[in-house]
This record gives structure tokens, C-alpha cells and sequence, in this order.
């Protein structure tokens, strides 16, 4: 449990703020599902792994805190993260957009 509280309350650079508000309006859809509420901004290698990537552009990806950071960002857990994040959100992404109807 200790694990789990040191992730969630990781000290945050004082960048952070800013560089999270940049993305999300470069990036203001959620890159699985394109929902534009309640977004988050994930990074793709966690910041208590590489803490040197917390402000790295490349390192950040928009999710909705709805469905998809848990799912496709944490694969419906929080102590994990999806190396492929990017890759699963493009294909499902391009699913949404090509669904079809009766």
C-alpha cells in the first residue's frame, strides 16, 4: 500500500501545471475514445520511473478519466502502466471513428 501512496502524491515539479494546460489544448480529446470532458493527462512512462520524462511532451498522452486512463493507460490497474499506450489508443481510436450503424 505504501508503494501505491508514494506514486499517487509524487512531488510534482513546479513546470507541471503548465505543461499539463499546454497539452490538453494541443491534445484536447481523449487520443482512445475522443470524449472532451473530464480528460487527464497520462504519462506514458510513469513519473516514478523515470522521473526525468515528467515534463517531456513525448512522454504525455490526453485519456478521459472515465474509462480510459484505467483501462488503456494503467490495463485496469494503477500499479501497471501500457508500454503500448500509444499504439492501442490509435487502433481503437480509428475503430470509433469507423463504427458503423444499422
Amino acid at each position: 500500500m505504501f508503494w501505491n501512496r508514494k506514486i499517487r502524491f509524487a512531488t510534482r515539479s513546479p513546470k507541471w501545471s503548465k505543461i499539463r494546460q499546454q497539452h490538453l489544448l494541443e491534445n484536447p480529446l481523449c487520443a482512445n475514445c475522443g470524449s472532451q470532458t473530464d480528460l487527464e493527462v497520462h504519462h506514458i512512462e510513469p513519473v516514478h520511473i523515470n522521473p526525468s520524462r515528467e515534463l517531456d511532451p513525448t512522454n504525455l498522452i490526453t485519456l478521459c478519466s472515465r474509462y480510459c486512463h484505467l483501462a488503456v493507460g494503467h490495463l485496469m490497474d494503477y500499479k501497471s502502466w501500457n508500454i503500448n499506450v500509444i499504439n492501442d489508443t490509435s487502433v481503437y481510436f480509428n475503430k470509433v471513428k469507423t463504427r458503423s450503424y444499422k
